[in-house]
Parts: structure tokens; sequence; C-alpha cells
């Protein structure tokens, strides 16, 4: 029923599946510990930019990924920490370095552990001592993502995380979204704005995150595919980012544990105290039909 399969090409891929579901996705630890596919049945639920992927000096624009430790931007890519100055590219480095496979399973559902432990390349941009482990779990057509962050240096540790998810879409102007808030601001723009249900598609691009989130449930209909993918997320998750760029064939729903630039504003950010540990999940359902 379960099952974890490999393949080598063009990256080291994991392929996790539940056959009574006719669901798998697939995870490459080297590049960013991404989940690159889901498929269910005939549907594939991730977008991926093909090339972008090959490219292994390019981030990817698609799948699941990993955004540690700041989620967004910081202006001029830039922190400051104890009086020193720091840069950290958006969403940081979870997202690009290798991660390490520690445990797999294929008991009451397929499951992979990945690990992230600091190193000297982190430690230049991010002065922390740290290990990350991620648990993909596949039961039948829900994704969950079981996380765990441990402070290993001597004080405590500022952080955000968050998932930025890719799904496939024909026609995002089809989406009804049932997101938990009643106002949201555009990337790059101070005001707040009322929400009411839906956005103009037509504009080039709808970047907004929602920070008033008032439940730990979320979700997006496709009418076209009849399809809808629901997120559950601990208390943790603050913020609800949707993306949608016109001519592309993917929207996002990212949980963030804080809005942008939090390592600098402070803003809901996360500081682990010395030598302990966090847990905390994030679940994505499929429903067809």
């Amino acid at each position: 029923m379960f099952a974890i399969a490999q393949k080598s090409q063009p990256y080291a891929t994991y392929i996790l599946s539940d056959s009574a579901a006719e669901s798998s996705i697939d995870v490459v630890p080297g590049r960013g510990g991404i989940v690159t596919q889901w498929q269910i049945g005939s549907q594939a639920l991730l977008y991926l930019d093909g090339d972008r992927f090959l490219d292994p000096t390019l981030s990817i624009r698609g799948g699941i990924p990993i955004l540690f430790p700041i989620c967004g931007n910081l202006p001029d890519d830039t922190y400051t920490h104890k009086g020193k100055t720091y840069k950290l590219p958006q969403h940081g480095f979870g997202r690009t370095l290798p991660w390490d496979v520690v445990d797999q399973s294929t008991q009451d559902a397929a499951s992979l552990t990945l690990q992230l432990t600091s190193n000297d390349h982190t430690r230049a941009v991010y002065p922390f001592d740290f290990e990350i482990t991620f648990t993909y779990r596949l039961l039948g057509n829900t994704l969950s993502i079981h996380q765990r962050y441990t402070n290993h240096s001597d004080e405590p540790m500022p952080f955000s995380t968050g998932l930025h998810p890719y799904f496939n879409t024909a026609n995002a102007a089809n989406l009804e979204l049932e997101i938990p808030a009643s106002h949201y601001q555009p990337k790059d723009d101070p005001k707040i704005y009322p929400f009411t249900g839906s956005f103009d598609f037509s504009q080039a691009e709808v970047d907004v995150a929602f920070t008033d989130v008032s439940t730990t449930t979320a979700s997006v209909k496709d009418g076209d595919r009849n399809l809808r993918i629901r997120l559950d997320y601990d208390t943790l998750y603050s913020t609800l980012v949707f993306w949608s760029v016109k001519g592309k064939p993917f929207y996002c729903l990212e949980p963030w544990s804080a809005p942008r630039n939090a390592m600098n504003s402070g803003d809901r950010l996360i500081r682990l105290d010395a030598g302990a540990t966090l847990d905390t999940v994030v679940q994505i359902s499929a429903t067809l039909g």
C-alpha cells in the first residue's frame, strides 16, 4: 500500500506513494529538501518550472520550497544582530541548501525525514547553530509536513519559517478563496485593504499578505479542475500569503510564521531559547470532485 522508491535523474529523488489513493510525491533532498511533484490519479497538483529546477545556480520556482530563517525579503537583503550586519536572500537559505535523509518508513503511511544543520556557510549569514528536521508524511490525499527546530546556540535564536507551495491552475479567475482574514496588505504597499473574497486577476500580479488570520484552516477551490486544496496549520503561522502572476499557470497559498522583514522589525519573530526545540506541522489536503 505504501512505498518509497528512488531515482537518480536529474537529481536524487525519493518517491513516496500510497497505491490505494493513487497518490505520490517526489522529494529532492539535494535541492533544498523540496517536494517537486504531487500526483493524485491523473491530477498533478503542483506547478514546477522545469528549466529553473535543472539549473543548480537558480532558486526553484515551483513545488513546495522551504522558507528559513526568513519569510519574504529584507530591505537590501540586510538585517542586524548585536550591532553586526548580515545579508540573507529572499526566503533565506533553507530552500537552496542540500538536506540529508535521516529516516524513512512505509508503516501506516509513506514518510521521509530530512535534516538540515548549521555549517560555516549558514553561520556566515546567520550566526546561530541549529538543527532542523522535516518529515514528509503521505497518507491518502493528505501530505503532512512535520517540522522540528532545535537551537544549539548559547543564546535565543530569532527566525521565521514557512512554506511556499505552487499549485497548478489554468485560470486564476476561477479560483474560490476561503481565507480566514478580513484585510490584506499588498507587497511594497504600506496600506491595508479590506478583503472581499476575491481579487482582480486581470492585473499583472497579485501578491498579498493576510496578517490577521483568525483560524488555522484556509482553502482554495479551482472551479476548472473541480479540485479543492485545504491547508491546516498550527497557530504559529500568523500570516498567509497569496501570490498569482498573470499568464502563469500557478497560484501560491503560503503559511508564514511572521510577515516580511520580521528579522528587523521583530513582528511575530520566533525567538527560540538556547537549547530549546520547537515542533510544528502543516497539513495539505486535496479533495477531488
